[in-house]
């Protein structure tokens, strides 16, 4: 169950990009999609718990080559395409070095390794993708705005899954000492 969340998560945020208009908050330009892509870092921890890490980066390169078939059917360039899949690598690579090494309450290193992780992949993919550098969508005064919104959804998201991990692990807890 856990792989099929990580990747309908993925599949659903490429779609969720490709069909809504980016949301502007003030200064901050949000894809749509963003909002699921910090939940796709908490379904791959899930999944690195209970596969591990090296059967990890198996379903990582099932989701990368997914992702980027299902981007490339929706209509996007190579150029989007190709930023969106290096984005996710590198993220989905990081967030999975970093959640294996902290000695940390699972719900801690949820937090950490997916903030990390969403700061590379918005950070790449924005600038590879959708900047003058890239397919030209943003001007470059728009590209810290569209970093900073993207990480800090994906923030909020990230941060609202560690308390619900945190709060399930402590009532798991409480059950297995009371039985």
């Amino acid at each position: 169950m856990r792989i099929l969340l990580y990747l309908i998560s993925i599949i659903a945020a490429n779609v969720v990009t490709a069909k809504f208009a980016p949301l502007n908050v003030g200064v901050f330009i949000v894809p749509m999609g963003t909002l699921l892509i910090g939940a796709t870092f908490i379904f791959r921890d899930l999944v690195q718990n209970q596969y591990g890490r090296n059967k990890t980066y198996v379903f990582i390169a099932i989701a990368l080559v997914l992702s980027a078939l299902v981007s490339f059917l929706l209509g996007d360039t190579l150029l989007i395409v190709l930023a969106s899949a290096l984005s996710f690598a590198v993220a989905e690579t990081t967030d999975t070095e970093i959640y294996s090494r902290l000695k940390l309450p699972m719900a801690w290193r949820v937090f950490y390794s997916g903030l990390v992780g969403g700061i590379l992949d918005s950070a790449i993919f924005v600038v590879i993708g959708l900047s003058p550098l890239g397919a030209g969508f943003l001007p470059w005064e728009a590209v810290p705005f569209a970093i900073a919104g993207q990480v800090i959804f994906k923030t909020i998201i990230q941060g609202l899954g560690a308390v619900i991990l945190g709060f399930v692990n402590n009532q798991s807890n409480k059950n297995v000492l009371s039985n």
